[in-house]
């Protein structure tokens, strides 16, 4: 498995301190669509020596989703990203299929140990839920069921898988967080494991995986480790975190905080034979960090690259 981590910011003492604690690759936003930019970031990170393993967060697929791509510009869009992926060799676009929103928390202050900061979402007051990823919807929160989000997810990867194949690149979608059936007065279907196992049939390819957000499986109240096992080589790319609670109702925690037997995990992934990124995702913040992005300060993320590579050495 390889350790690989977003930045945020991606700056120069970032970096270097990922380099210098044994990450091997960062995931990157979408950087337009030129084939430029993208080498560009790439070349910026390989000064490091770390590697870009994936392109994940603002993707031009919004309206995609609800089914009004009616000029097929971001379809178009979404095409040329994977070619320029295959041309700088950039193996895994992560997405999600969350219709009008992205991960959103309805708490971003909760005490975690020693006074650390973490998220937390509580659908009773769901009214309150902000997204964390920066992400703001330009679209009206109209209802779409799921018949219909199922029908336009196939047809999206049916565009888009053979395009990636020719490219070599993967597709891996994220499970929806929160993963309720509905949000916003808009269903939701990437919640549940079954879900996955017809999103991997719908265009059945190498090129149509899965990004396993352990934190959000946990969430389904799912057993992890059995799950790794379940859907096996479907899974492509990891975000590895955890948390406490329901779908309606969780918090976030440390590494080593939560009820998920992460060892046994790492196993899993090894039984498996899954050998590609592995990043913490959510982090609490640390003392000195208030200011920082809720769930993407640094300190908390060192801590979690050392857990990470402790646990893959000792697996």
């Amino acid at each position: 498995m390889k350790i690989s981590s977003v930045l945020t910011p991606c700056s120069t003492e970032n970096m270097q301190l990922a380099a210098q604690v044994g990450v091997q690759g960062l995931v990157t936003r979408y950087p337009g669509e030129s084939l430029d930019d993208l080498l560009a970031v790439k070349k910026k990170i390989e000064e490091y020596g770390l590697q870009l393993f994936a392109i994940e967060g603002y993707l031009p697929i919004e309206k995609i989703k609800i089914g009004t791509d009616h000029d097929g510009s971001e379809l178009t869009a979404m095409k040329q990203l994977i070619q320029n992926m295959g041309t700088a060799g950039v193996p895994l676009l992560c997405y999600n299929f969350m219709a009008g929103s992205d991960w959103v928390r309805t708490q971003t202050d909760v005490s975690e140990r020693g006074g650390a900061k973490v998220t937390a979402f509580d659908l009773s007051q769901a009214e309150q839920a902000v997204s964390l990823n920066s992400f703001e919807s330009k679209i009206a929160a109209t209802p779409i069921e799921a018949d219909e989000l199922w029908l336009n997810l196939e047809n999206f990867l049916k565009e888009v898988i053979p395009v990636a194949e020719s490219a070599g690149v993967t597709l891996v979608m994220h499970p929806d967080d929160p993963p309720l059936a509905t949000f916003n007065n808009k269903a939701r279907i990437m919640n549940s494991v079954e879900a996955f196992e017809r999103l991997v049939s719908l265009v059945p390819s190498r090129s149509n995986a899965i990004c396993f957000c352990q934190g959000t499986f946990a969430t389904m109240g799912v057993d992890i480790p059995q799950t790794i096992l379940r859907l096996g080589k479907h899974i492509q790319y990891v975000h590895f975190r955890d948390v406490k609670g329901t779908p309606d109702c969780f918090v976030e925690t440390f590494h080593d905080n939560g009820p998920t037997d992460m060892a046994a995990a790492i196993r899993s992934l090894k039984k498996i034979g899954f050998n590609g990124p592995i990043r913490p995702d959510h982090v609490p913040q640390l003392v000195g960090e208030e200011e920082g992005e809720p769930g993407y300060t640094m300190l908390a993320r060192l801590f979690a690259f050392g857990y990470i590579r402790g646990l893959l050495h000792g697996t």
